[in-house]
C-alpha cells in the first residue's frame, strides 16, 4: 500500500447482524454497518409500521452519557436549547451547532435524574463525540455506551404489545422517559421515535437484544422492519434526515427548525451562531425547507434540481414514494419567497420537469400520544 493511499475502514456489523440475516433481511452499507434495508419488501414493511407495530435495529446510532456538575449549563454553549429546564425523565429535541449556526447532527437529549443521556445520528457519532470532548469543560465526563444497543419500535399497536413485556411502557406519553429492568437487564425507555407514528425507543445490554427482539416479534403485532420503510416512514412524517436535509451548510431557520431555538435562548442571545440564526428567525432566511407533492407517479429523488420557470433555485434532499399518501413525495430547499404552500415550482427528473407543489408537512398527521391538554 503507498502512503498516500487510504487505508479502508471495514464496515461493522449491528450486534443482531446474525438474527437480521436469519429472518430474511437483505442487509446494506449505511453510516459505517451493515444494515436491513428490507424483509418482505419497503411497501409492505411501511404500511405494516402505519396500522400494527414495526420494529426497527437502530443501535448504529450513538448512545451517550454526560454527567458533572453543571452539565446541562455547558450542553447549552453548544445547542439552542433550554436544558436547564428540562425535567427528570423529559427528553427534549435539539441541534448541535457550529461556531456559525450550522447543524452538525440533530439528537435527544433525555434528563435521567443523575446525567443527560444524548442519542446522535450514526453516520456522524465520533464526530459528534470529537466535538463534545473538544468544547465541554474537563470536569464534564462523556461515555459513549457501545454495549447497549437501541431498538425502536413503532406503530398503533406498539404499546399493546410493548406491556406484555414492561408494564411501565403504558405510563409514558411521547418525549417522556424512564429506567426499568427486563429479566434482570438494566433497560431505558423511552416513547418516542423517528415516524410520526406512537412508538418507543428500548436501550438495552448487547447480549439481551436478540432475546427481546425474539419476544417482540414472537407477538402477532409485530414484525421486523428494515432501514427503507424507516426512510419512507419520516418522509412522510415530514421529518429531517442528518446529512441529506441537515448539514453544517444550514441553520436552524433554514431547516425550518425553529422550534428547537427556545424561548430563553433567544433572550440570551448566547448559542452558537445566536446572530446569524436569530437573524433569520426575525426577518426570514435566504431558503427553507419545504415539503413537496409532486404530479404525476414519477419519484423524484434527493439531488434533483428545483426550478421556477427557467430558474434553477434549489435543489431536493429527500424524495421518493410515499406509501401511505398513494404518490411521490420530497423534501427540499427553495427561496423563502417560493416556500408557503400552494407555490407551484418544478423538479427535473431524467431531464424532463415534473410538475410540484409547496405543501405544509408533515405530508400526514403524526400520531403521537401526548399528555391530555399538551
Amino acid at each position: 500500500m503507498r502512503e498516500d493511499e487510504e487505508i479502508p475502514i471495514e464496515t461493522a456489523t449491528l450486534p443482531l447482524d446474525a438474527w437480521h440475516r436469519a429472518k430474511g433481511g437483505r442487509m446494506v452499507e449505511f453510516a459505517g454497518y451493515w444494515m436491513p434495508i428490507q424483509y418482505e419488501g419497503i411497501m409492505a414493511e411501511h404500511l405494516w409500521t402505519r396500522e400494527n407495530a414495526g420494529l426497527f435495529d437502530v443501535s448504529h446510532m450513538g448512545q451517550l452519557s454526560l454527567s458533572g456538575d453543571g452539565v446541562a449549563e455547558a450542553l447549552e454553549t453548544l445547542v439552542p436549547g433550554d436544558i436547564s429546564a428540562l425535567k427528570p425523565g423529559r427528553m427534549r429535541y435539539s441541534l448541535l451547532l457550529d461556531e456559525d449556526g450550522g447543524i452538525l447532527d440533530d439528537l435527544m437529549i433525555t434528563n435521567e435524574g443523575d446525567q443527560y443521556g444524548i442519542v446522535v445520528n450514526g453516520a456522524v457519532k465520533w464526530e459528534d463525540i470529537g466535538h463534545l470532548r473538544e468544547n465541554l469543560p474537563d470536569h464534564i465526563t462523556l461515555n459513549h455506551n457501545e454495549d447497549y444497543g437501541l431498538l425502536a419500535l413503532q406503530g398503533p399497536k406498539a404499546v399493546d404489545a410493548l406491556v406484555r413485556l414492561m408494564p411501565e411502557a403504558a405510563n409514558l406519553v411521547f418525549m417522556q422517559a424512564t429506567r426499568a429492568t427486563w429479566q434482570g437487564h438494566a433497560i431505558g425507555l423511552s416513547r418516542s421515535g423517528y415516524t410520526g407514528e406512537d412508538g418507543f425507543e428500548i436501550s438495552l445490554p448487547n447480549e439481551a437484544l436478540e432475546a427481546f427482539a425474539d419476544a417482540l416479534c414472537a407477538m402477532e403485532e409485530v414484525k421486523p422492519i428494515g432501514l427503507g420503510a424507516r426512510d419512507s416512514l419520516r418522509l412522510e412524517a415530514g421529518l429531517p434526515l442528518y446529512g441529506h436535509d441537515l448539514s453544517p451548510e444550514i441553520d436552524p431557520a433554514e431547516a425550518d427548525l425553529g422550534f428547537a431555538v427556545s424561548k430563553r435562548r433567544r433572550e440570551e442571545e448566547n448559542f452558537p451562531g445566536a446572530a446569524r440564526i436569530l437573524g433569520h428567525l426575525e426577518d426570514g432566511p435566504p431558503r427553507k425547507r419545504v415539503g413537496l407533492t409532486v404530479d404525476g407517479k414519477l419519484p423524484v429523488r434527493e439531488g434533483a434540481k428545483l426550478f421556477d420557470g427557467e430558474d434553477e433555485i434549489g435543489v431536493v434532499t429527500s424524495g421518493g414514494f410515499a406509501p401511505s399518501v398513494g404518490a411521490p413525495i420530497a423534501m427540499g430547499f427553495v427561496p423563502t419567497g417560493l416556500s408557503e404552500p400552494g407555490a407551484a415550482i418544478a423538479a427535473e427528473v431524467r431531464g424532463k420537469l415534473v410538475h410540484c407543489t409547496v405543501t405544509a408537512m408533515p405530508f400526514i398527521p403524526h400520531r403521537y400520544v401526548r399528555k391530555q391538554g399538551a
